[in-house]
Formats: C-alpha cells, structure tokens, sequence
C-alpha cells in the first residue's frame, strides 16, 4: 500500500530522521503497541499523541526522543489496532450494516479515532508509504467483488489494511511488502503466511509460476521505484502492468493511482492500449484528494478496474467518471457501474498455500557450451530443438551473376519455424560457403516458435550468438587498471585474462530488435538477470522495450541508466540496463564515478550475461589513425566502449550490431560463430540484405 508523492499542509513539518535504535522485533513491538490502542478504540476514545507516545514506549521499551521509534512508526502502529479492530468486530460490523453504504459510514467512524498523518521517516519518503485509507479500500474491495474461492494477491501490501478487508470477504492472502519493517509487521498480523519481500514492479517474475491470483487488490507508489533516485513517471504502471500478468485469466485486478493515470491521459493511452491486450479496463473514477487527507496527503487518486479479459477492440475504453468528491459517491459508482466479474477457474487447493519463495539462483558455470545450464529456469521454456544438415548448393554450386543470392537456411534446420517476412539475401562470395554447423540450443518460451514470434532467420541468430559466446578469443592478455590498455601475455601470468567471444548480429531490416531480444531471453532463462543495451539515441529504448515485450516480457525490465545518477549505486536486483555512446563516455568527475565504472560495478566482477552494442557504428573509430589532414584522435564513444569491454573479459557476452551503407543496398551481417573482434582482433562478417533499401 505504497503511494502518493505530494505532500499536504498537514505535512509540512521538517521529515524525521530514520530511528537509529531498533527494538529487537519491531514488528513484535509493533503489534503489542497495536493492542495497547485497541482497548482505547473500543471504548471509542479518540487516539490523540500522548495516548499514543505512551503506547510506542511501553511496547519499545523507551521513547522517539531516545531513538526507539519514530513518529512514523506510530502511525503504522495505529493502523496494526485497525486491522485488529476489523478482525475482532469486522463479521458483526457488517452484519449490522446490511448495505455497503451504512458498513462505509461505520468504517469512517473508526478511522476518525485515529490521529492525522503529519510527519514522515526518511524511508517513507523514499518508498512513497501512504496506506490505503479504510473507506477508499473498503471500496476497491466491494470493486474486486471477493468470493471465499478467491486467492487475493496484494503486491505492496504495507500494513496490511487493505489485505484485512480481503480477508473479512473470506479471501485467501498471498502478501508482498519489499520493505523490512512492514513487512515484518505483516507477517505478525497475518500469521500463517509467509510475507515476500520482492519490488512489486516485477512481482510476475519473482513469485512461483504456479500462484495464479484470482483477484488483485494494489495500490502501488505513484512515482517511485525501488533503488531508483528520483522521480519515475511510469512506476504505478509498472506495477499495474506485472500484476495483471500474473492475475489469472478472467480475474480482476483493482488499482489505486494517482488521477492521472488514465486512459484519457495522452501520455498514457498507449500504455494502456498495451494493458487492454491482455485486460480490458471497466472502470475508472478520479477521487478527491480529501479522502486522503488523514493519510498525509491530499493528492487526487484514482480508482481502476481491470478484468483479465482481452479487450475485443484495445483502443476503445469506458468512459471514465467525474470526480467523486467523496467516498460515499466513490462507492455508489462502483455499486452501480462496475459490470459483474466475469467467470473464472478457481485455482486449485494447493495454490492456497502460502507463496513458496523462490530458490537463489546460482549463477551458471563457464565451460563447454552443453553445459551451461545450471538450474531450472522459473519461467516455462524449453530447449530449441533443431537439425544440423549438409548444405547442398543450389544449381550445382554455381552463382549468377547478380550481386546478391537469395538467403536460406544452409546448416541447420529449425522444425516448426516460420519463414522470414521479408525476403533476405547475400553477398554471392558469401552464398558460395555455409556457415558452420553450430551445437549450442538456445531455451526459449515454446511459444516463440509456436506463434511464429522470431523467423527462422532471427532463430539461427539466436543460436549461431550462443555458440560464439561459449569460447574465448585466442590469446591471453593484460589489462591496466583504467582499462585503457591490453598487452599480451603469457597463459600462466598472473592477472592474465580472456576475451570471450562476441557475436556480430544483422542490421537493419532482418529484425534485429527481435534477435537481440532472443538472445537476451535465451540468457535471462539461464539464470543472468542482469544485461546491458548500449544505442545510439535514448529515444531508441522504446524499441527494445517492444521488441523484448514482444517476446512476452515485461517491457519494463529494460530500464535507462538516466534514472540513476552518476556516482550513486544501480539499485537494481535483475533487468536489462538501457544507456547510450554518449552516457558512456561520461568520465569520472569531482567525487562521481565514470559511468563506465558505475555500469560494471552493477554488473559485477562475476558478470556472464550479454552486453549489447546496438547501432554499434556510433562507437567510431576507436584506435584512431591517419587521415587525409594527419592524425585522427581515437573517438570518446569509442573509446568509452572499449573500456567497457576490456573492464569485464572472462564473462561478458558481447553483441554487436551495426547499420552500414555501401552505394548499393544497406548491409546486414549474416550471423556466424567467427569470432567477434575489434581494435586489433580479426573480424569475419558475411552480409545478408533485403534488395530496396
């Protein structure tokens, strides 16, 4: 129950400082502070500061003051006594109220007990942790319609106040709360189950693939993401968008928002057009911003309803209501206007269990390309079955005499794969030799060659990258400490390093977005969460975002490294890193770190994942040389690039792509299992071209 970014007159007091003494089990003590307020909720005594400082010392052990709590702390506490509250008098509550409405009224008279939110902890600041008020989550609730055969998944699930109201409809709970103290305190209020503590942002990648929610109850932060400084304009959809992908089909997800992400909203109706092909919207309200004023805000929020029904028409969405200036017309809308949820299978008995949490993956061991795999992938996939065979050439062996062949598959045959849309040919020096027959096999979704999702050719890449990427270049070398210079070296030197071989890709026209985007998959199902992707423009992130969400992942995971500054840590857990020439070439300053720098202590000393060089022109000439006025400087894009590579030799998995123009068609490099070399190591490409361009 993360949310909200800005702040209101309540809160404009100086923020506290994060307590720097912790209790022993805050979350204990924080349920035991809960109990303390209880007693004086149901007597209906008004919660005021001294009531609740004296419950804070009593169950700490000492006082804000001392540094035992903060005042944060205390609100979270009051909000553990109305979940107890809820559970204790709950069932008799709402069998008293017999509607909807007159159960609102008797929440909102329990919430008034409770003092207003005025001051904040540097963690909450961070993580944007605003809970649901009682009245705006009892109306997601009666919105999500919970049946007793519901699994009800809550991503950030926070103190737990909305996950209480799911629970009274007789839902079973799978809770996630990525920050410690919450969850902490979760998992004392909901004994029994087991509270994960991953970024919600990509909750349908952490959680076990068989957990399938019927209903999701969120509301997620509005504009932060975890270990990301600054502000994310995308990050509530984010979480929206890997939620639904986890709800079962036809389940119902229920989101609160900030107002302004709406389909209306022109900067996000693309967004969800993309969500409506997998879910289709059925509601959506703007809500006052004094339904939050308790809570410490007064930001407009918004309602949304999603089914997990793709829409028949995804650009078409429902009207979306004015703004319900209170609860009472919130809830009269979603009572009225909210369709009936549509039918679905209820998961089995065993998916009530608690979320099973997901083993560590090991990282895979180097060696023979067969023995890469060292785990299980999460994600469903299987091994890419193909058949290597003898080229026969086509007329006997003889070439015409055009410029360019017809290209085909020569060494391998992919059963069950679709043709290239477009016709792709090569050079005729180059149709005359077939390439090597390879042995590496990729593991993909089975969907990517049952729906046709990467051609052939786009496959034979995916495969011919993975064979270049199990050996290394010849040769042992050394590498300065700026990664500057490389020397050859004896084998058994000391320090001496390897340069794993790297793969040099199609240009444009073959679909190279798609390629890279099965590679990284390829790479990202074994086990190496962590890539990077280096272009041309920033702009261009929008491409790999749709080439690997046409895969079937979360576009999201690729992140731009702009959303972290330089000289601060890559607080990410696992995605694919987006940056450009340019970024790279950003040397250390002042106290700040280069980016190169910044980038691989991200990636890490152990790194074996896949570095992609995409419009890998752009990098220039990176040794420099003599031209037609002297000598040529070697290019800061270039060079930056270099360093990036010579930094990470053992592991990293280079891809490279570029865009040539020659006076006739453009070229493409035809993939191969060559080694892939540059500033001083060979270079074998073949092309393969698309004739009018």
């Amino acid at each position: 129950m993360n949310s909200m970014l800005a702040p209101s007159a309540a809160v404009a007091a100086a923020p506290l400082t994060t307590s720097t003494t912790a209790a022993p089990c805050i979350g204990r003590a924080l349920v035991a502070a809960a109990r303390l307020l209880l007693a004086d909720i149901e007597r209906g005594v008004r919660i005021g500061a001294p009531i609740l400082r004296t419950a804070m010392i009593s169950a700490f052990g000492g006082s804000d003051s001392e540094g035992a709590w903060d005042w944060k702390t205390a609100y979270d506490a009051c909000e553990a006594a109305q979940i107890l509250f809820l559970r204790k008098f709950g069932p008799a509550m709402r069998s008293r109220a017999g509607s909807p409405a007159l159960l609102l009224a008797m929440l909102a008279k329990v919430a008034s007990l409770l003092p207003t939110h005025t001051r904040r902890s540097e963690e909450s600041q961070a993580l944007q942790q605003f809970s649901t008020p009682i009245g705006l989550g009892f109306a997601a609730s009666v919105a999500a319609a919970i049946t007793p055969s519901d699994l009800v998944l809550e991503p950030s699930a926070g103190t737990g106040l909305l996950a209480i109201l799911a629970e009274l409809a007789g839902g079973r709970l799978v809770l996630n709360e990525p920050a410690d103290t919450r969850a902490e305190l979760l998992e004392h209020l909901f004994a029994g189950i087991a509270v994960t503590r991953h970024d919600a942002a990509h909750i349908h990648d952490h959680l076990d693939a068989t957990l399938r929610p019927t209903v999701v109850l969120m509301n997620p932060p509005f504009s932060a993401a975890a270990h990301v400084d600054g502000r994310v304009a995308d990050a509530a959809l984010r979480h929206l968008s890997s939620a639904l992908t986890r709800v079962a089909e036809g389940g119902r997800l229920v989101a609160i928002t900030g107002a302004r992400i709406c389909p209306d909203n022109p900067c996000w109706r693309d967004a969800f057009i993309r969500l409506q092909e997998r879910g289709r919207v059925v509601f959506t309200a703007a809500v006052d911003g004094r339904v939050y004023a308790r809570h410490g805000t007064t930001m407009e929020t918004r309602l949304t309803v999603i089914d997990r029904i793709p829409a028949e028409d995804p650009t078409v969405f429902p009207t979306p209501q004015a703004l319900a200036t209170n609860l009472t017309m919130l809830l009269d809308w979603v009572t009225r206007l909210v369709p009936p949820r549509p039918m679905v299978t209820p998961p089995p008995s065993g998916a009530a269990a608690p979320i099973a949490m997901r083993a560590a993956v090991p990282r895979p061991e180097r060696g023979a390309v067969t023995s890469r795999i060292s785990h299980a992938p999460a994600i469903d996939s299987i091994e890419l079955a193909y058949e290597p065979i003898d080229w026969i050439p086509r007329g006997g062996g003889r070439i015409t005499d055009a410029l360019y062949e017809g290209y085909g598959l020569q060494s391998i045959r992919i059963p069950g794969s679709t043709a290239h849309p477009t016709r792709l040919v090569q050079s005729a020096a180059m149709a005359s030799v077939a390439p090597p027959k390879p042995s590496y096999r990729p593991r993909l979704p089975a969907a990517i060659i049952a729906d046709g999702l990467l051609s052939d050719a786009q496959l034979e890449s995916v495969i011919y990258a993975g064979e270049a990427h199990g050996g290394h270049l010849a040769g042992s070398w050394m590498v300065d400490e700026t990664f500057e210079i490389v020397s050859a070296a004896p084998e058994d030197a000391e320090g001496a390093v390897r340069f794993r071989r790297g793969w040099m890709g199609d240009g444009t026209g073959a679909g190279k977005g798609r390629q890279v985007a099965g590679i990284l998959l390829d790479n990202w199902l074994r086990g190496r969460r962590r890539a990077l992707w280096v272009s041309k423009s920033d702009k261009l992130i929008e491409d790999a975002q749709r080439d690997w969400s046409a895969l079937g992942q979360e576009r999201l995971l690729i992140t731009p490294l702009s959303r972290f500054r330089q000289g601060t840590p890559i607080r990410l857990d696992q995605g694919i890193l987006f940056t450009t020439y340019a970024t790279l070439r950003s040397d250390a300053r002042e106290e700040k770190v280069s980016r190169v720098c910044q980038i691989v202590d991200w990636l890490g000393a152990d790194f074996d994942g896949v570095i992609v060089f995409d419009e890998s022109h752009a990098m220039a000439n990176a040794a420099g040389g003599k031209g037609e006025r002297g000598d040529q400087a070697p290019s800061q894009q270039g060079r930056a690039g270099l360093r990036l590579q010579h930094a990470l030799p053992e592991r990293a998995n280079p891809l490279r792509l570029r865009h040539r123009c020659h006076h006739g068609p453009q070229s493409r490099l035809r993939p191969t299992a060559r080694a892939l070399g540059w500033r001083g190591f060979p270079v074998r490409d073949a092309r393969r071209v698309r004739p009018g361009d």
